[in-house]
């Protein structure tokens, strides 16, 4: 197949071409006519994306879920995604707060820079202060409790519910578990076609999606002109510290933790795994929503990866949920930045409370564009730093928010691999055919 007409280079150009436009509209005024008949040709992208989540969560879940043999099956391998998915926000984290206390971008902010972001953003920082302060306002339990809905189509109706919807899914799934398998299979069979439905859906939005890419990306640069107009490359130079620091940190988990759990616990190589992964980090980074970005998650993991569809469709949909590494690391780098400039200084017990707020926050964040924002202002009352501090990393947040989804859509996959070696259910691609785990396994038995 030629090199243009695979899905990755055809994303990876309408990125390049939406970028170069969207800073030749934001140089040329054009905010209006992007507005208009550039951003719909994204937004019907998302939508679409979005619109496919519910049913593909529900029907993959489901059928993952009952297709394995026991609940002890369940229980382990739900062990081993919890356990990694875990780890890994942990690291994020502990990377994020070594990197922004070593470098500390927050002293190279001038105070002029700082009086003008906090008047600039003032009404967003005001906004997101009232929807985290009925977040803060929430028992310890609370979370559990918004797990669990009391009405399934009123949690399907919102994709910012999508944690109830993987509950009912795996609450249905075990349910089928327990039950005669003649008794359970037609309502298995009406799963496992509505899965193959989704599946072929998901194909058919793919070949919007280059368009889908471009009018994401020129409506996002234009959006950021206009949110700081006038001065956006001063105002992101002044900022460029900050951004770098948490650029650094996600290149690290990108480029070197999550490749070290490839190499060591899969057989699968770096550059294959990448290869492989590009497309859904492409959409990832174009919707800003792990959530949107989910039905091509599963694609490229089922058919790029070699994970097998049992594994995929329990592991990718809790990933999209609740591991949250980029917003994780994120939100250490911002809170910190923003005492360093308010002169705050924070003791070792203040940086732990972070990290264990940070850990909570990135499982309890929606898989949606600024969800973490919200939970920062939460995380700063908690240290003592005054949440209007904010503003000064709004003017940088949509594109490390791009990025931050990218990262955690990368960890998905990453452990949904792992996972699917540890059970024996990864095939690894390669060019002469398909290879089993355990040919591999019984090929390095036989080789000692």
């Amino acid at each position: 197949m030629s090199w243009y007409k695979k899905l990755h280079w055809q994303i990876i150009i309408g990125l390049v071409l939406g970028l170069g436009y969207g800073v030749l509209a934001a140089g040329a005024g054009w905010g209006s006519f992007t507005s208009d008949w550039i951003a719909p040709l994204g937004t019907v992208f998302l939508n679409l994306l979005k619109l496919i989540a519910v049913p593909l969560i529900l029907a993959s879940l489901v059928v993952g879920v009952a297709s394995l043999r026991d609940l002890s099956t369940l229980s382990r391998i739900g062990g081993k995604t919890f356990g990694l998915y875990l780890l890994t926000t942990t690291i994020a984290l502990v990377i994020g707060l070594v990197l922004v206390n070593t470098l500390q971008p927050g002293r190279t902010v001038s105070e002029d820079t700082r009086t003008r972001l906090e008047q600039t953003y003032q009404d967003k920082v005001e906004m997101s202060e009232d929807m985290a302060a009925s977040a803060k306002d929430r028992g310890p339990l609370q979370p559990v409790v918004d797990m669990v809905p009391t009405n399934f189509f009123d949690s399907a109706s919102d994709n910012s519910n999508m944690l109830q919807v993987v509950f009912v899914a795996i609450f249905i799934g075990i349910g089928l578990l327990l039950i005669p398998r003649e008794e359970a299979q037609p309502l298995l069979d009406v799963f496992e076609s509505l899965n193959e439905l989704v599946i072929r859906l998901v194909e058919v939005i793919m070949w919007m999606a280059p368009v889908g890419v471009f009018g994401l990306i020129a409506d996002a640069i234009t959006s950021i002109a206009t949110d700081s107009p006038g001065d956006i490359l001063g105002l992101l130079g002044a900022l460029g510290f900050y951004a770098m620091t948490v650029v650094a940190g996600l290149g690290i988990m990108v480029c070197a933790v999550y490749p070290v759990f490839v190499t060591l616990f899969t057989p699968l190589s770096v550059g294959c795994y990448f290869r492989a992964v590009l497309p859904a980090q492409l959409v990832a980074f174009s919707t800003s929503s792990s959530g949107a970005t989910l039905p091509v998650t599963m694609e490229v993991a089922e058919k790029n990866l070699g994970v097998s569809e049992e594994v995929a469709s329990f592991v990718l949909p809790l990933g999209a949920t609740i591991n949250m590494d980029g917003t994780a690391l994120y939100q250490s780098v911002a809170a910190v930045f923003i005492a360093q400039v308010l002169g705050i200084g924070l003791a070792v017990t203040q940086q732990l409370n972070i990290v264990l707020l940070a850990v909570l926050a990135s499982v309890g964040a929606a898989a949606v564009p600024s969800a973490g924002t919200v939970m920062l202002v939460v995380i700063l009352e908690s240290i003592g730093v005054p949440s209007a501090g904010i503003a000064l990393v709004w003017a940088a947040d949509r594109p490390l928010d791009m990025l931050r989804t990218a990262n955690n859509v990368t960890g998905d996959t990453m452990v949904a691999s792992v996972v699917a070696a540890s059970e024996g259910a990864l095939t690894v691609p390669i060019d002469e055919g398909q290879l089993t785990m355990a040919d591999v396994q019984g090929a390095a038995d036989g080789s000692a």
